[in-house]
């Protein structure tokens, strides 16, 4: 008999599965649960990116792109990053279109991580970052936020985390799980620490298109950071296209170049069908994408109100589509909290221990959503919350 254990990686088998997908995989076993689990848009991908992908299946053959994708999306890319940041890429030697956002992290970290180096990540945050650091033989070291600080990274928290192997931070703004943002304010002085550093920032803004009230500002439209910064976007969150797995990373050409070749080995090449899809979603759907905001705020006001009412302190975001309520006043943790209310309510969110450590005592709630669905899950949670109230 084969003896699996001593045959399989150490390191893999040491690091936990994803917490949002245990609870996704449990409500998909029963019957009648309302999940508010998963970070997917319940909006179509807007027709003229369908019908863009159907022409594509028509007309052109479908064979493999160049590595770093299709030049004319690579173009486009560069000119959309430019009109929303004021930031140019040169779209043939610093620019990649990955296999949605996810890859682009993968490959920024496993070009750039050596054993021993040190990755600052903000927590809480996407659940990949800290496993993929590991498995580089890299050192995760969470830097802590805060409901208090609106989950802002805070200058002298970064400072302390700081030492002399830290090599990487990964900045993950508009944030999962809170919905917290930065501001150009927020983002000065800690440009300013990393300046006189040698140190590089992953900004993950995947959600940078989903924010309420204000326009998202990006750390590389700062003076000298985009010599130091690894910018990862995609079309999974903002234009509806999660299925269709496609994202991007941009930076300078050095990293491009050796990022290039994990992709080469790896992947090959994102989705054809996919990056002439994303043409038409970077050319022609800006309306599509402001439609889209306007409802999720209308439910993001819904359901932040809902929980401040029911005596669970919600911070109001100002990004992403995710709410982050406290539960501590209850008295079970995150877990207990999640799995108690999924089988005796049958509605599911994530505990927020999935997100790091400081995600301890709350849990993430997806308003990604309609508003039906909304108000059924609010009301459960009310007969939970009434029923377990210390």
């Amino acid at each position: 008999m084969i003896d699996y254990d001593k045959l399989l990686s150490e390191k893999i088998t040491k690091i936990k599965p994803s917490g949002i997908r245990k609870f996704f995989d449990l409500a998909a076993t029963m019957q009648g649960v309302i999940s508010l689990g998963v970070g997917e848009p319940d909006f179509q991908t807007p027709w003229s990116i369908r019908k863009a992908a159907i022409d594509t299946l028509e007309k052109k053959r479908i064979i493999y792109t160049a590595n770093a994708g299709l030049a004319s999306l690579r173009e486009e890319i560069s000119a959309y990053t430019e009109r929303k940041t004021g930031v140019h890429y040169d779209p043939s030697k610093e620019v990649i279109v990955t296999v949605g956002g996810s890859e682009a992290i993968d490959l920024t970290i496993r070009a750039i991580v050596n054993p021993g180096d040190e990755v600052l990540i903000v927590e809480p945050c996407f659940v990949c970052y800290a496993p993929i650091v590991e498995l580089m033989h890299g050192v995760p070291v969470p830097v802590k936020t805060y409901l208090k600080d609106s989950f802002k990274l805070r200058p002298e928290a970064l400072k302390e985390k700081i030492t002399d192997r830290t090599k990487l931070l990964i900045l993950p703004y508009p944030n999962n799980p809170t919905g917290g943002i930065m501001t150009r304010e927020d983002l000065e002085p800690v440009a300013e620490i990393l300046r006189s550093t040698n140190i590089l920032v992953l900004t993950d803004e995947i959600y940078s298109e989903l924010t309420y009230g204000r326009k998202h500002f990006s750390i590389i439209s700062l003076e000298g950071m985009k010599e130091r910064t690894i910018y990862v976007n995609g079309f999974s969150k903002a234009f509806a296209m999660t299925g269709w797995r496609l994202g991007y990373m941009e930076a300078p050409a050095p990293i491009i170049k050796q990022a290039l070749k994990i992709h080469q080995y790896g992947i090959m090449s994102s989705p054809t069908i996919s990056q002439y899809a994303a043409i038409e979603a970077l050319t022609h759907c800006e309306k599509e994408v402001q439609k889209m905001v306007s409802e999720y705020n209308i439910r993001r006001r819904f359901v932040t109100d809902g929980f401040n009412r029911l005596g669970l302190e919600c911070f109001e975001p100002e990004g992403a589509f995710y709410v982050f309520p406290c539960i501590k006043s209850t008295g079970m943790t995150s877990e207990e909290f999640c799995q108690r209310l999924i089988e005796e309510q049958k509605v599911a969110v994530v505990p927020g221990n999935a997100f790091g450590d400081s995600g301890e005592g709350f849990v993430r709630v997806s308003y990604a959503y309609s508003l039906k669905h909304l108000m059924e899950a609010l009301r459960r949670i009310e007969i939970f919350i009434n029923e377990h109230r210390k």
